[in-house]
């Protein structure tokens, strides 16, 4: 049986088939009705799945992004009004990618780089994606969200072969609720950000407006790895490229609201694949969109000490430990430092 979970391309016949139980099973639990008419239906804390409800062993993947399998996988907590709220369209919306019960490390995010007013004058918003979790006695994040406003919860398990529907469904958020936002950044929850550079140095120079851009950690002449027991086995029969496509690294990149609409209609014509920064790569190569190099290392993603003076001249630091961030951030948003 382990050898079974090993294996992508079994996971994808195997999640195929559970997605379509999983489905039926939240349409059973909320008595057999899928979906309200508005199409951004969002179930509330009396109304949401039961908790009582054992989900089966499954790996879902994104076999299809077509209009239909989309639409399969409600968003059981959401907040179409982030966008609308007063102020305009945001200048950057935040999508941070975390799971059910990573709450501690939601509550570091919040208090530090996710706060939505650390730069005045520009409106930022900050949401976090999760799936389901599989353990059902996982806490559900009602309480949390109640509180905070601020979850994005999609009906499928949250599963590392999932993380491409993960993102996936939070560009179709982004459609649904927010296509006037200028930048759209995906973003692992295990790193350290700094908006102010992000913002003023990488976001606000150069020419605009930028339909097109792209820019993060890029990898390029990648090849597919072969050996079944890595995390990123890409089985031959799944994709026939010899090099990935360029791509953004998968724990953070920033991209024009424009081009996350595009990116998100070109992906249900693209034969999806479970790796999300490669997927997303494919997705920008039959656009025929360049990836925009921005200042060289600033968004390192092979983990760095912490010393103030060189995380401000960094847009993004990965990986970076919750319980450490909320340690050195009162210290980071000391100062200036020497050529700043």
């Amino acid at each position: 049986m382990k050898l079974i979970w090993n294996h992508p391309v079994l996971e994808i016949f195997l999640g195929t088939a559970c997605g379509g139980l999983l489905v039926l099973l939240i349409g059973w639990s909320r008595g057999g009705r899928m979906f309200s008419e508005d199409p951004g239906w969002s179930p509330r804390t009396k109304d949401m799945l039961n908790p009582d409800l054992k989900f089966p062993r499954c790996v879902l993947v994104p076999v299809l992004l077509d209009g239909k399998s989309t639409q399969a996988f409600p968003f059981l907590l959401n907040h179409p009004d982030k966008c609308s709220a007063s102020g305009g369209a945001p200048f950057l919306l935040m999508l941070v990618m975390t799971r059910p019960q990573d709450r501690f490390l939601r509550e570091a995010i919040r208090h530090t780089w996710g706060n939505e007013t650390t730069i005045p004058g520009v409106i930022i918003r900050c949401l976090f994606i999760m799936g389901l979790s599989s353990d059902p006695s996982s806490p559900r994040p009602l309480e949390e969200d109640e509180k905070h406003k601020d979850l994005l919860q999609v009906g499928f398990l949250d599963t590392h072969h999932n993380q491409a529907l993960k993102t996936f469904m939070g560009l179709e958020w982004v459609a649904r609720y927010c296509p006037r936002t200028q930048y759209v950044l995906k973003v692992d929850g295990n790193v350290v950000l700094n908006p102010s550079f992000l913002v003023q140095q990488t976001l606000k120079s150069g020419q605009h407006p930028r339909p097109d851009f792209i820019t993060g950690c890029t990898y390029r002449n990648r090849s597919p790895i072969q050996r079944q027991s890595h995390p990123r086995y890409m089985p031959p029969d799944m994709l026939s490229h010899t090099t990935y496509p360029p791509h953004c690294c998968s724990p953070s990149y920033v991209l024009s609201g424009l081009l996350a609409l595009k990116v998100l209609s070109i992906a249900r014509r693209v034969p999806a694949i479970h790796l999300e920064d490669v997927f997303v790569g494919l997705c920008l190569h039959h656009l025929g969109v360049e990836l925009i190099l921005g200042p060289p290392d600033i968004f390192p993603m092979f983990g760095r000490s912490y010393k103030r003076c060189d995380f401000r001249g960094f847009a993004l630091v990965h990986p970076f430990k919750h319980q450490k961030l909320v340690q050195v951030w009162p210290d980071f948003q000391k100062g200036t430092c020497p050529l700043e």
